[in-house]
């Protein structure tokens, strides 16, 4: 009986480490990825917009705290947004698609659209919001002319 005990411990503790390793590798993976599709950028890019915000209200903060903030929680925001990310990409995407995912972002034409992807995701945005006002304009103007 503690033979089947000590085995059954074995087989869990081992099947929990390798599903803790392919964790880990599909979570560098997914980094990879961010990192040479762009999609890393455009979150570097939201941070820094955060960090202009912040400093607008604390204005008596000085620059090198600023500086050392800022880093801190450049490195230590993307981990955690692996970290909440990988159950959510896991669902849909296996290691292999990642990695065909990165073989893409490694040729001339994915480099240059990982290049624009923060440019263009700002200005899909902007007109994103013009178009959502737009419809919500139509739809006001609908419901108006059938009596809501």
């Amino acid at each position: 009986m503690q033979k089947l005990l000590y085995t059954l411990f074995l087989v869990c503790t081992l099947t929990s480490l390798s599903f803790a390793q392919q964790d880990k590798m599909y979570a560098e993976t997914l980094e990879t990825m961010f990192d040479v599709s762009g999609v890393e950028g455009t979150y570097q890019a939201a941070l820094a917009q955060m960090f202009t915000i912040f400093k607008q209200q604390y204005t008596d903060v000085d620059e090198s705290m600023w500086t050392e903030l800022e880093a801190e929680f450049n490195k230590a925001a993307m981990d955690d947004l692996i970290e909440i990310l990988v159950p959510i990409y896991e669902k849909h995407l296996t290691i292999e698609d990642l990695q065909g995912i990165i073989t893409f972002y490694e040729t001339p034409v994915g480099k240059k659209y990982a290049a624009q992807t923060p440019l263009i995701t700002s200005e899909a945005m902007q007109a994103g919001q013009e178009w959502g006002m737009k419809v919500g304009a139509d739809f006001m103007k609908k419901m108006k002319a059938k009596g809501y």
